[in-house]
């Protein structure tokens, strides 16, 4: 059998995600919901992507829009019922689409029936399901640790008389994951989405699933080592995150998984100092994760050479390692054109970009909105919704630009499809008019758009196991030229970029073919600024 057509699904694929607040809203109050999701999957489907990423619609307060989770097994009113979660995981697959949906194992809402029962004693069934400690003598908190979000880590509960640790909002109650009883808990939650018929799923913070307890202070994060927006960004996280327990507990989740046919998935989130690290660990060998991301695209200010070189030179394939997964959008990062590029150069940085990420070595998400080339949104400081972005304005970009509704009818339908189509109500973040413009229904209508380039590049790389499965081999040049090859024992194939804003001197050597370029690459001996292309290897 060849090799390239025994490898799991995953392997390589190409994972659509959705905000599902943004998505689509088809019952009218304004928030996207899993019917408008159903109704829009056949769009999604027209990409040739292998799957979609849910962010998670469970049951919550929504003081972190839907990471801060009441009930794991249950749906959010405002995203529907169980019922609707099957009807659209069933119209995924019957269009071919895999469904990954987010597992929240960190922490909890405060709201959730665990911490309601752990906090109303010392001795309860619950009391040791959560972070808990006493004050220091002066009444001070246990240990320096820092809020993700600002602030400390810790907040006091008279109920208890205890501090209680979160590494994000104090709503969001870090558990305990410590205790035995706690990880078969989160494995029976794994089990009833599982027995659902979900396809896998993105584990979301879990390198803060577990803590040093011995609560050590983390030390001082070094002068002149990153920016500092809060009080988080001051200390090396050593203790408050990053623990070796966690490993065994991704076993005994892997293990639950791989008690279910087909090949599942399972991804994790991973940032933070030690990302590389960590991503290495949660996924060496065949009995834990199979694959990881980390920030280094989400969070970097500047596209270059050296930074692709590094970030996926890192991940050559040695025996035993395991598979990496990269995105340059999310909901959690300002939109990549809009940190990489002026606004006038968008339209050409969203190609460079959408073949950057599709020639990469790992499995790439793809954020709902980005095969449009959507910018970043400018959401008004009245406007903003994200805890965090309101905490830190005007310093942080935050992530309210980045979740706006997806516009799918542009200014020509506005008549009759209000507020981009997104919903007949006023959506819950503004929708910006450059968003507009860049409506599905408008880039349908034109075979050279954005979206359309994304259908390309996706069959692109299905059809050529070079791009999906392929070994890459960066080529030493200067910035702010990328070279890299993609090959297997069948075939090579060579990605060249200009990543500048000045045209470079560049051919192709004898024996490459051009197959796919955009912004002008591909003719003559001079790359134009922010372009790029592939070629085949010919006899």
């Amino acid at each position: 059998m060849n090799p390239e057509q025994s490898e799991p699904w995953w392997k390589g694929a190409v994972i659509y995600q959705i905000y599902p607040r943004s998505f689509m809203d088809a019952n009218g109050d304004g928030i996207g919901d899993l019917p408008g999701i159903t109704a829009r999957l056949d769009h999604v489907a027209s990409l040739g992507v292998d799957g979609i990423w849910l962010s998670p619609f469970f049951t919550s307060p929504m003081r972190d829009f839907g990471y801060d989770i009441a009930d794991y097994r249950g749906v959010d009113s405002i995203f529907g019922t169980l019922a609707d979660f099957d009807a659209m995981c069933a119209r995924a697959h019957a269009l071919g689409l895999k469904v990954i949906i987010d597992q929240v194992y960190s922490h909890t809402s405060d709201q959730h029936a665990w911490f309601e029962q752990s906090r109303a004693s010392r001795t309860g069934p619950r009391a040791d399901w959560y972070v808990w400690a006493d004050a220091k003598p002066d009444g001070s908190p246990p240990s320096n640790w820092q809020s993700v979000f600002g602030g400390a880590a810790w907040t006091w509960d008279a109920r208890r008389g205890q501090y209680y640790l979160h590494n994000f909002l104090s709503t969001q109650a870090d558990l305990n994951v410590h205790n035995p009883a706690v990880q078969e808990a989160l494995l029976d939650v794994a089990r009833f989405w599982l027995d659902r018929g979900v396809d896998g799923f993105r584990l979301d913070a879990i390198n803060f699933a577990m803590h040093d307890l011995a609560l050590t202070d983390n030390p001082p994060r070094p002068e002149g080592e990153g920016r500092r927006t809060r009080p988080f960004d001051f200390q090396l996280h050593v203790y408050n995150q990053s623990h070796p327990g966690i490993v065994p507990f991704l076993e005994r989740l892997r293990g639950v998984i791989d008690g279910y046919p087909g090949d599942r998935f399972t991804v994790a989130e991973v940032g933070g100092d030690e990302a590389d690290a960590e991503m290495k660990a949660f996924t060496a060998g065949d009995t834990r994760l199979n694959s990881a991301y980390g920030f280094d695209f989400l969070y970097a200010e500047k596209l270059s050479a050296a930074l692709v070189r590094e970030v996926i030179g890192g991940w050559p394939g040695t025996a035993g390692e395991g598979w990496p997964s990269w995105a340059f959008s999310n909901h959690d990062a300002p939109r990549v054109i809009s940190r990489w590029a002026a606004p006038e150069h968008g339209d050409a940085m969203a190609r460079l970009c959408l073949l950057l990420l599709f020639c990469l070595r790992g499995n790439i998400f793809l954020y709902q909105g980005e095969e449009l080339g959507l910018p970043q949104a400018e959401v008004p400081f009245e406007r903003l919704q994200d805890p965090e972005a309101i905490a830190n304005w005007p310093q942080t970009l935050g992530r309210d630009g980045a979740r706006t509704p997806m516009p799918w009818a542009g200014p020509a339908a506005a008549a009759r499809a209000a507020h981009g189509g997104f919903s007949r109500a006023e959506p819950w973040l503004p929708m910006p008019d450059v968003h507009l413009d860049l409506a599905v229904d408008v880039q349908e209508r034109d075979a050279a758009s954005v979206l359309n380039l994304t259908r390309q590049l996706a069959a692109l790389r299905r059809a050529r196991p070079e791009l999906r499965i392929g070994d890459f081999a960066p080529i030493e040049t200067p910035e702010p030229l990328l070279v890299f090859d993609r090959s297997t024992q069948a075939g090579a194939l060579r990605c060249v970029f200009n990543l500048g804003d000045a045209p470079l001197d560049h051919a192709l050597e004898a024996g490459w073919r051009v197959i796919m370029a955009v912004n002008g690459a591909g003719v003559g001996a001079s790359l134009p600024p922010r372009s790029g292309m592939i070629a085949e290897r010919v006899e």
